[in-house]
């Protein structure tokens, strides 16, 4: 089976209508699993006390405002390439909860770094690049908006998801770029970070494995939002060509 089978707005509504009830329940029941553990049962750090707990909401939030950004340009270039409209319509979905989950992440990074760095905001590179990240999905669903033929506005918004993927890789990477900023390195996903076989600052496993269970439920709970959303679109492009034919057997 291709999976440009999928391609087809018949053959994924059926397939996502399977999945996505199993998903929004698993991400569900992961999420929670994940947060709880981490609030209320790690203890408390010996540098930062209680507030290390919003590592559970802030990584994991950050972490998919950056994947869903680089979704959106795998489902970008393949309606360049393919001009498959379930590609358009699957990044147009992504666009909110990118968005979301990238004010999640400067929410809480700002409550976090009052206390550890005595200011709600830094121009630092990482937190700077994701600020102009944010700016970059706003601008993208506006422009998604804004035009009304829904083949141009998957190139144009294809063409500006192109451009934002270079803040989308400095967020990621801003760190290791430049060595100025309060931001910390890497702490979670590098080699030898949470297994200690590096010399840096790593993340012990009391927070590590909680985070990894809320890394997975925020994961599936952007897979079953986009699979809603997608579907959600597809329906509006039917009711549309739906109304378009009415008015022309009417005309």
């Amino acid at each position: 089976m291709s999976l440009w089978e999928y391609a087809n707005p018949v053959k994924f509504m059926a397939t996502s209508g399977r999945i996505l009830p199993a998903c929004a329940v698993l991400a569900g029941l992961v999420t929670l699993v994940g947060v709880c553990w981490g609030f209320f049962a790690t203890p408390e750090d010996y540098k930062q006390g209680a507030t290390v707990k919003i590592i559970f909401i802030h990584v994991p939030a950050a972490m998919m405002a950056i994947n869903a950004w680089a979704m959106m340009l795998v489902a970008s270039l393949i309606w360049v390439v393919r001009r498959h409209h379930v590609s358009a319509l699957a990044a147009k979905a992504a666009a909110p909860v990118g968005v979301a989950m990238t004010l999640i992440a400067l929410f809480t990074g700002a409550v976090w770094g009052q206390p550890m760095w005595g200011t709600w905001w830094a121009w630092d590179p990482r937190l700077t690049s994701f600020l102009i990240l944010f700016l970059f999905y706003l601008g993208y669903m506006a422009l998604w908006a804004a035009i009304d033929d829904p083949d141009t506005a998957a190139d144009l918004t294809s063409v500006l998801c192109l451009v934002g993927s270079v803040f989308a890789i400095l967020s990621r990477y801003a760190v290791n770029f430049w060595n100025q900023g309060l931001h910390q390195g890497a702490s979670v996903l590098r080699a030898g970070a949470v297994t200690g076989s590096d010399t840096e600052e790593k993340v012990s496993n009391v927070y590590a494995l909680p985070l990894f269970v809320s890394m997975a439920g925020f994961f599936l709970l952007f897979l079953a939002l986009v699979l809603m959303g997608t579907r959600t679109e597809i329906r509006a492009r039917r009711i549309k060509a739906l109304e378009a034919r009415a008015r022309m057997a009417d005309a």
